[in-house]
């Protein structure tokens, strides 16, 4: 007697090919509704949509909870996912509101997905979401992190 295909037993390769084609989809419907120029303005909207982002999220500009060199990062605001992220973009992307969008969709894999997501599953994300390639994705990202190189840490304290 042979095992049935649903007896298959998943390993953890599974669950982050899994976890990856579920971010490029979700990527892809938020470029299909609120696309083809997702920008700063069209944020707030694709924040309040549960279908989009599964948790509460701010955007704050403050470079205090950065590390030297970061751009953005997700902080839990409490105990639990539930309980809503707040998202901390440098202050130099004041400058750069029509690129802030790239560094948010790059924290709502974490938001999304929790700590098994990967950077591999942001940038697929970050690059659905914006109906970029994965490598120009990556590429304006890192073109970003460049600019950033050398700006004063504007922080809020």
């Amino acid at each position: 007697m042979t095992a049935s295909p649903m007896s298959k037993k998943l390993t953890a390769d599974d669950a982050r090919q899994s976890l990856g084609a579920h971010a490029a989809a979700t990527g892809a419907a938020i470029f299909d509704k609120y696309g083809p120029r997702i920008g700063w303005h069209e944020l707030p909207r694709i924040l309040e949509d549960r279908a989009s982002v599964r948790y509460p999220c701010q955007v704050v500009f403050d470079s205090a909870p950065l590390q030297p060199g970061e751009c953005a990062w997700a902080s839990p605001k409490g105990g639990g996912p539930e309980d809503g992220f707040v998202i901390y973009l440098h202050p130099f992307l004041l400058t750069r509101l029509d690129r802030a969008a790239h560094w948010v969709f790059y924290q709502l894999v974490v938001v999304n997905y929790g700590g098994f997501a990967s950077s591999a599953d942001a940038e697929i994300f970050g690059a659905a979401a914006l109906g970029l390639s994965r490598e120009q994705y990556y590429q304006d990202l890192c073109d970003m992190a460049d600019l950033l190189e050398g700006q004063p840490c504007l922080c809020g304290a």
